[in-house]
């Protein structure tokens, strides 16, 4: 017999994924021009010319040791870069000994949630939510909490989490700049967190963990500043990845940093070796340690990225949409023109407007529109985004 449970996460694919799917398909019959994909998050822009003589010069290396096995953890040299790196740039002290390299920000999830759970465990996530975070809980043995956020500003409800937190509660997953509505929790909201979770820490005597996925952390506009969680909370886990700060999300390349003023943090770093081991995710691609070593401190064009949030916001406001202005990542959390946000997507779909129904985050009466696509998809979606909206004028 094989896992039941493993056949149905097999069997029913990513609604997102199988979105996108469709929408390849699509651009087959009809033509790409034709077909509006705002399904996947995947980067629009190409990668930053330094990783590509990054790549350059590492192939000018003997093969056998450019391609061979690293360390489980990964190279020490990438290591210590990411280590100062974290230094320079939010204060801390970190070494190589902190850090763990992973094939990206989900290997990095799964690792930490099998590094600190127990069996029966839960771990609270803020709805709206990026999906995969519930699979990988239960793949856990654990419960997934969901805490929805503050409607008003999509800032986290610290006395709704302060409310669901029980003696069973290991973590909490945060997500900021968040994937899918683009808010950005303000250090006012974070620190109001920490004290209500080291408050609860005291109460129940046990560990509660912030595990920290910011994969979008580079991804903001107007000035707008991305809280450092380890600085106002020790036990936080860093859950990082290249993919879109350097639009490398097929490389699957990134991190995992354990603070150093994390009590026992060294117990909880080698239980993350342990997990990584467990779950096969170990020395993470070579090649691509290399190149992050070398480019670890490589700037973000969020240039264009800003340039479609104007261009969309700017046309979906014209025609009367209501939306959360994003203050990072490349999302727009749009609000349905009826009660049923999958109806809603299905008859955009039949404009060729492929948007992600809010079902799929664990929220209702929204949509996400990925608006990491080419300046010309938006431009020429306007009309059947008009469309949609006087069919229900209608």
């Amino acid at each position: 017999m094989i896992n039941e449970t493993m056949y149905d996460l097999g069997s029913e694919p990513s609604a997102i994924r199988e979105l996108f799917a469709y929408g390849l398909a699509r651009k087959a019959e009809i033509g790409a021009d034709k077909v509006f994909d705002f399904s996947l998050g995947n980067p629009s822009i190409p990668a930053p010319p330094v990783v590509k003589q990054a790549i350059l010069e590492l192939l000018g290396e003997p093969p056998v040791a450019l391609h061979g096995y690293t360390p489980a953890q990964g190279t020490p040299g990438v290591r210590t870069a990411i280590a100062e790196s974290i230094n320079r740039r939010f204060g801390m002290k970190a070494t190589a000994a902190n850090i763990y390299m992973t094939a990206g920000a989900a290997a990095s999830l799964d690792i930490s949630l099998t590094a600190i759970a127990n069996e029966g465990d839960e771990f609270i996530v803020i709805a709206p939510y990026f999906p995969e975070y519930r699979i990988w809980i239960e793949a856990a043995g654990c419960t997934c909490v969901e805490v929805m956020a503050r409607i008003s500003d999509f800032q986290i409800d610290v006395e709704a989490v302060k409310a669901a937190i029980a003696p069973k509660t290991k973590g909490i997953i945060v997500n900021s700049p968040n994937n899918p509505v683009g808010s950005v929790y303000s250090e006012e909201n974070l620190c109001a967190l920490a004290d209500v979770l080291r408050a609860k820490q005291e109460e129940h005597g046990s560990s509660i963990y912030v595990i920290c996925d910011e994969p979008y952390r580079e991804i903001v506009y107007e000035g707008v500043e991305v809280p450092y969680i380890p600085a106002l909370y020790d036990n936080t886990i860093v859950c990082y990845s290249y993919s879109k700060s350097l639009s490398l999300p097929g490389e699957r390349i990134g991190y995992l940093y354990i603070p150093e003023r994390m009590p026992e943090w060294e117990r909880v770093y080698a239980a993350v070796c342990g997990a990584g081991r467990a779950l096969g995710f170990v020395c993470a691609p070579s090649l691509f340690q290399g190149v992050i070593e070398k480019c670890v401190d490589a700037p973000t064009d969020v240039a264009a990225y800003a340039e479609n949030r104007e261009l969309l916001c700017r046309g979906l406001t014209e025609l009367g949409y209501e939306y959360v202005e994003p203050q990072g990542a490349f999302y727009l959390w749009v609000k349905a023109l009826e009660a049923d946000e999958q109806a809603f997507a299905e008859r955009a779909k039949a404009l060729e407007l492929l948007l992600v129904p809010s079902t799929s985050f664990g929220s209702t009466g929204y949509v996400r529109i990925g608006y990491c696509v080419d300046k010309a998809t938006i431009e020429n979606s306007m009309p059947a985004f008009k469309a949609l909206m006087e069919s229900y004028q209608k």
